[in-house]
């Protein structure tokens, strides 16, 4: 009965007198990139960060005025909970979207991905945990919204985060995780180079807002895993941080740690070594924080392929045992099975050779791990055969494009270039992101949307002359090193057109049976509105991640062409679309 959907309700977050807040205010039609955000803020045009893929019109945010959310909401006996991107933490009937409580924040915005619930105990009531972008940590009453003076307001900048410097913060992106009475958390850290503070989880005690445990991102002298940092590299290193999701296995009591990549995410010359723990999933005892086991999904990251999907549990039905397993999807699109008691895999994994750099003082790893299945989700590579031929304006274009900056091609993990442009698949914006994956348990089936968008970019050495290229230079200090980056808007597109360089789809929904490592079913995910009707299909990108039902139905937004839509789990085929007045996405 899909078909039949209406909606129900509108709730409007934005209130009489709220300012839109310091994250992306996006641009009317036609601005060119990095409009409408103010200086310093994130994806304003003088940095580069994950918001850039906003930059170029792919994931909402047309009319000015207004902020981005990129909240999922909690619903808990019969309430929804939110944070606004406009300072307010609300509580809403699900049914009506009638505003039971609001809480206006003093200071910061709430985290941009959610809140989450405590649900109670003998000492405190239920509680919303919410985590700010200005470094705070605080809980509200779940029936009134009111302050929890006993567990206070958390200042999570402290000296051992900060290493004393100054400026350096460590806000909250997406909601704590609960397990019993800890609160246990990642951060939002710095992506450039040099110095900054520590991406370290923490755990804190609900009832008090004390401490309760810590687990350093990168390994300490004395402590398991160091040394994979050359020399002291690894000394008041940002980054490798958890700015997504963390998964307990409540039952087990494990936390499962998705770790994104050091800092500078884009040049690793000043970090040589596999870098742990970053773009790694680390396992560690709920209770206390000790390390458990880690899986290292891309060594010495330099193409930000950070690890910030939600971990996902599941069970792995093969050779007639049930295996407890947890699935590791990342921006590379490659999807590792584990198994989530000792990290082994279920399938297997390969060290494959991969290019290395021509950029000097920087040293790829020779080798990268592959799993053995599924077979990887989304493009990783590209020739002059898959230049897309959608329409000729389109095909000329990229042709052009390639000619005239002598773009090289090649394999998967494809690192910068030195003096030229080369195109990687997929881009730092995946692939997959951190919408993860949804996973139906009857079917044996895991979901995930993947978006086949190349990264176009390349180094030069900034005192060997002018660089003239199709995007002009930009200089981002620390991600690219001592280095100007030749294309700063990264990727391999017709920005006028908005279209891809590589042939369709560009976008594709995709179902694993994670009982056999096979990939089910994929299908094209959105349509190119601009092109002849017989030709829309292409499949668009996006960023969010899909709901799984127990109806056999999967929803999913995230495209770039505005639409909600449902499939069938069983095979993919699409039953219903909604156009909305822009796209549900989060970027």
């Amino acid at each position: 009965n899909v078909a039949g959907l209406k909606e129900a309700w509108t709730y409007h977050m934005k209130k009489m007198g709220d300012a839109v807040s310091s994250g992306f205010d996006g641009p009317p039609p036609g601005a060119p990139p990095g409009a409408g955000r103010p200086p310093g803020a994130p994806g304003a045009p003088a940095d580069q960060n994950a918001a850039q893929a906003a930059q170029e019109g792919l994931f909402g945010g047309r009319s000015t005025g207004f902020s981005v959310s990129e909240v999922t909401p909690l619903v808990v006996n019969g309430v929804m909970y939110i944070g606004t991107p406009y300072g307010r933490v609300t509580a809403l009937n699900p049914v009506t979207g009638e505003e039971i409580w609001n809480y206006r924040l003093p200071t910061g915005q709430p985290a941009t991905r959610g809140v989450e619930y405590f649900p109670g105990d003998k000492q405190t009531p239920p509680q919303i945990v919410v985590g700010t972008s200005d470094a705070k940590l605080f809980t509200l009453d779940a029936k009134t919204g009111v302050l929890n003076t006993a567990f206070g307001i958390v200042d999570l900048n402290t000296p051992e985060i900060t290493h004393n410097i100054p400026r350096a913060s460590d806000s909250l992106s997406s909601p704590a995780t609960m397990y019993g009475n800890l609160i246990i958390i990642g951060g939002r850290t710095s992506e450039g180079g040099g110095p900054g503070p520590a991406g370290d989880v923490r755990a804190f005690d609900i009832h008090t807002g004390k401490l309760a445990w810590t687990f350093h991102s990168i390994p300490q002298p004395g402590e398991a895993n160091f040394g994979t940092w050359a020399g002291d590299s690894w000394k008041q290193r940002s980054g490798v941080n958890v700015w997504g999701f963390i998964t307990v296995d409540a039952k087990r009591g494990i936390a499962y740690l998705p770790f994104g990549a050091p800092s500078g995410d884009a040049f690793g010359g000043d970090r040589l070594g596999d870098n742990l723990y970053g773009s790694s999933l680390v396992a560690v005892d709920a209770r206390t924080g000790k390390y458990l086991w880690h899986f290292q999904v891309v060594h010495h990251d330099i193409w930000d392929f950070d690890v910030e999907a939600p971990p996902l549990l599941m069970d792995v039905k093969k050779d007639g045992r049930t295996i407890p397993a947890v699935a590791v999807i990342e921006k590379n699109s490659l999807l590792f099975l584990l198994d989530r008691v000792t990290g082994k895999p279920i399938y297997g994994v390969e060290e494959r050779k991969v290019p290395a750099s021509d950029v000097p003082t920087e040293k790829t790893s020779p080798t990268q791990p592959f799993p053995v299945k599924p077979a990887p989700l989304a493009r990783q590579s590209m020739t002059m055969a898959d230049i897309a031929t959608v329409t000729p304006k389109l095909e000329a274009f990229c042709r052009k494009l390639v000619a005239d900056n002598h773009v090289e091609m090649g394999s998967p993990f494809l690192p910068e270039s030195y003096n030229h442009l080369r195109v990687n698949f997929p881009s730092s914006v995946g692939g997959a992101l951190w919408g993860g994956a949804s996973f139906n348990p009857k079917l044996g089936y895991l979901f995930v949307n993947v978006s086949d968008l190349g990264q176009l970019q390349g180094y030069k050495d900034p005192s060997s002359g002018p660089v003239g290229d199709i995007a002009g230079t930009n200089k981002f200090p620390g991600r690219s090193g001592p280095y100007v980056n030749l294309n700063p808007s990264g990727r391999f597109k017709d920005n006028a057109l908005n279209m891809p360089c590589n042939q369709p789809p560009w976008g594709e929904l995709v179902a694993v049976n994670v009982n056999t490592g096979d990939i089910a079913w994929k299908v094209p995910l959105g349509v190119t509105d601009n092109l002849p009707a017989d030709k829309q299909k292409t499949g668009r990108p996006g960023i969010g991640g899909s709901i799984a039902t127990a109806g056999n139905v999967v929803f999913v937004g995230a495209t770039d062409d505005d639409r909600f839509r449902a499939f069938d789990a069983r095979s993919g085929k699409e039953l219903w679309a909604v156009k909305m007045q822009s796209a549900a996405a989060a970027v």
